[in-house]
């Protein structure tokens, strides 16, 4: 199937999520905001028993995100954090080894660096846009390999077939963060990952109202081992969340192609400008792996850019202090358009070390673009740049 046609697709599956279609069925999902169900005496068959293993608005949403990658119904956490502990507290043991993207979100390093090392799980953090380089790391007790792509801050790009392949020949399982693109725009099971891991917090929601993660996979066992490593723990998302997020996934599609294309107009821009030392984002003509985003992406490249300006650390700080209609926040993909210092906010507890070796600069300024007007956007960065005594940026007329 080609890109134009599985987005084609994606759009309507993303409108008749967890919809009911028979007759006297809701049209929208209700909230079963319960935590118990009745049995009809001791012996039940009931779907549901109680709402720290499974709900109905819950399993509703599963349903949604599974058919999304042609996958089975996934599996929902409270937040993104939660989904990433249930999949390594199901995968990993005391001695086993992690091959991880070394540019990714600051919360999944410091979970694998601060937290699952005092339970005797060692971690390489590399370069997986270098398959080479994950080849050296990868040893005997190697049993997850953990890839972000395109990844926090600097839209690395990872060639998801070449990995799978190798985390195969290796008996290694491979997961890969899809939370900025969405299977909207890149289905990471498509090209060789075994589990695409998101935080549903961000683009699938969209609204900045409501946590939660997913984990979604083919392979039936894995996921009755994350259900019950849930169960076990209690991380499934609550149903208020999940209604929500129903809600939101229903636009997801219109809202990704509008703002990806926001994203790749500012981009442009930004590379042209005498202000900017560099600028990141996979649309771009000279990105290293743009061959890679051409094959992975569905016809755009999501919404999340970063740029540095040639006046360093001061001049982001300066600039983040005048921007008027975008927001400072530490999010993306909500309909707004937010900034984010990303030193100092998403990998705020990364060591310096790790942030130098990745490119998070001090410099670094990351943009999720909204859905307000594009010209707006620009008029806002354009006047911000100015008050932090930067060469004057051109507004378009």
């Amino acid at each position: 199937m080609s890109h134009s046609e599985l987005s084609r697709q994606l759009r309507t599956l993303c409108v008749r999520a967890g919809q009911g279609q028979n007759d006297g069925e809701p049209l929208v999902t209700p909230i079963v905001q319960s935590t118990t169900f009745c049995r009809d005496g001791l012996v039940s068959t009931a779907e549901h028993c109680y709402s720290r293993e499974s709900n109905p608005t819950v399993s509703a949403l599963e349903r949604a995100l599974g058919s999304l990658e042609g996958a089975p119904p996934a599996v929902c956490y409270g937040t993104g954090l939660a989904a990433e502990s249930g999949l390594f507290l199901t995968l990993l043991q005391s001695g086993d080894h992690v091959v991880c993207s070394r540019a990714l979100y600051g919360g999944t390093t410091r979970l694998l660096e601060q937290v699952l090392s005092g339970l005797g799980v060692t971690t390489s953090f590399v370069d997986t846009t270098d398959l080479e380089v994950v080849r050296r790391a990868a040893r005997p007790e190697t049993r997850l390999v953990f890839a972000e792509t395109p990844a926090n801050p600097t839209l690395d790009l990872t060639d998801l077939a070449a990995l799978g392949r190798f985390s195969r020949s290796i008996g290694a399982v491979l997961a890969v963060d899809n939370t900025f693109q969405t299977a909207a725009l890149q289905r990471p099971l498509d090209h060789g990952a075994d589990v695409s891991v998101y935080s549903t917090t961000k683009f699938v929601e969209g609204h900045s109202v409501a946590l939660g993660g997913a984990l979604v996979a083919n392979d039936e066992a894995l996921l009755e081992r994350l259900r019950f490593v849930r169960k076990c723990t209690g991380g499934i998302l609550a149903p208020f969340n999940a209604w929500l997020t129903l809600n939101g996934l229903k636009t997801l599609p219109l809202r990704l192609e509008r703002q990806s294309a926001s994203a790749q107009t500012l981009a442009e821009r930004l590379a042209e400008h005498p202000a900017t030392s560099r600028v990141l984002y996979p649309g771009l003509p000279d990105f290293p792996g743009r061959e890679i985003a051409e094959r992975q992406h569905l016809g755009a490249h999501g919404a999340v850019l970063a740029f540095e300006l040639a006046g360093g650390a001061e001049s982001a700080r300066r600039l983040l202090r005048a921007v008027e209609l975008c927001r400072v926040v530490e999010h993306v993909g909500a309909v707004e358009t937010l900034l984010t210092h990303s030193a100092s906010m998403t990998h705020g507890g990364v060591s310096p070390e790790h942030r130098a070796l990745v490119g998070v600069t001090d410099g670094l300024v990351r943009i999720s673009v909204g859905l307000e007007d594009l010209e707006a956007i620009w008029e806002d960065l354009a006047q911000a740049i100015q008050v932090a005594d930067l060469a004057p940026l051109e507004v378009p007329s």
